[in-house]
């Protein structure tokens, strides 16, 4: 299982929101690249990049932040938020970025997800569901569609996509462990690999979600918790690998 440790920008700076609210943000550093030297530094093999703002604007708004972060690393990382375009996803990449997550964009238009795998490949475009109460939630979580988080995920794997950030919005930043049940049955009822978000804030949880590992949990993405100092990121990287 991977850890992925969690960069999320806002207008250049590293921060954490509570469930997504832009009114309960946290700042870390005003140094992402120098967050992201670190965890490379105590082992991470992956970040998981958020840009916040791109999230809530619709277009993405921290590329020297990003840039920079690609700078200061040898690792891959992958990055979301306000990618509804070509261009877009071309641009992250382009920066330095693996991989790029679609979610809203993917909401509207299954369409713009095939082309995004015809263009740059399954392994370079990662799914982005976030859920609040099983159904899936779009522009930078503000809003909640009637569309179904496990009948969407199942719609994406037969189009081509094979990996998928799942977040229980109801988890996010609150400490309080991942939601094992819901994050099972995405894996299991899709057959997409899943990427944990949401929660994840000690060893046991990590260990919990290693348990579901046979069904597609493949990776676990971990923020606010290392922050806080709640996990270190080698405790988390030795669960992981236990």
């Amino acid at each position: 299982m991977i850890i992925y440790p969690a960069i999320d920008l806002k207008d250049g700076q590293c921060v954490r929101l509570v469930q997504g609210r832009a009114d309960a943000k946290t700042v870390y550093s005003n140094t992402p690249a120098q967050v992201a030297a670190s965890f490379q530094k105590q082992g991470a093999a992956y970040l998981h990049v958020v840009d916040l703002d791109g999230a809530f604007t619709g277009s993405p708004q921290n590329a020297a932040a990003i840039e920079a972060i690609a700078a200061s690393i040898n690792i891959p990382f992958q990055v979301g938020g306000g990618l509804r375009s070509v261009d877009d996803v071309q641009r992250v990449l382009d920066l330095g970025a693996t991989r790029a997550i679609v979610g809203t964009s993917a909401v509207k238009s299954p369409d713009f997800v095939k082309k995004l795998l015809d263009r740059f490949g399954t392994e370079q475009i990662v799914l982005g569901i976030d859920a609040r109460e099983g159904m899936v939630a779009v522009e930078g979580w503000v809003e909640t569609s009637a569309l179904s988080a496990l009948e969407f995920g199942d719609s994406m794997k037969n189009i081509g996509v094979t990996t998928c950030v799942f977040t229980d919005i109801s988890r996010d930043g609150l400490l309080n462990g991942p939601n094992l049940d819901s994050t099972r049955q995405m894996a299991e009822k899709t057959g997409l690999k899943i990427i944990a978000s949401g929660g994840v804030s000690s060893p046991q949880n990590i260990k919990d979600l290693k348990a579901v590992e046979p069904f597609g949990v493949v990776g676990a993405i971990i923020g606010k918790a290392l922050y806080d100092g709640k996990i270190n990121l080698l405790q988390a990287l030795e669960a992981a690998d236990d």
